[in-house]
């Protein structure tokens, strides 16, 4: 699968938050996040592996007990049923792969 860069098809995931599928395939699934400055993402857990880098911005990141600053560069790994939420601190980007495919996320 191939998918040329593109600002079209963004989707609301909650207030603030819009995500866009970039490809999948069999086993993973790759999710762009455009993040406004304070959304927030709550806290929630489901049964994906999630990967996680952010491109832009700043945000915090909490995974299980742990919180993070997170800055351009920075990487996350949330394992599947783990309790997670976000911040953005600042209009963000990251990029998120999914382990096994979310169904409810293909295009």
């Amino acid at each position: 699968m191939f998918s040329k860069a593109s600002s079209d098809n963004y989707l609301p995931a909650v207030p603030g938050i819009r995500r866009k599928t970039l490809v999948h395939g069999a086993k993973t699934l790759m999710t762009e996040f455009r993040l406004d400055a304070g959304a927030l993402l709550p806290r929630h857990a489901h049964p994906y592996e999630q990967t996680g880098y952010l491109v832009s911005g700043a945000m915090q990141l909490t995974i299980g007990a742990e919180s993070f600053s997170v800055a351009p560069g920075d990487s996350w790994c949330i394992p599947a049923d783990v309790e997670h939420e976000g911040k953005s601190l600042e209009n963000s980007v990251a990029l998120e792969v999914f382990d096994p495919v979310r169904e409810d996320f293909l295009p």
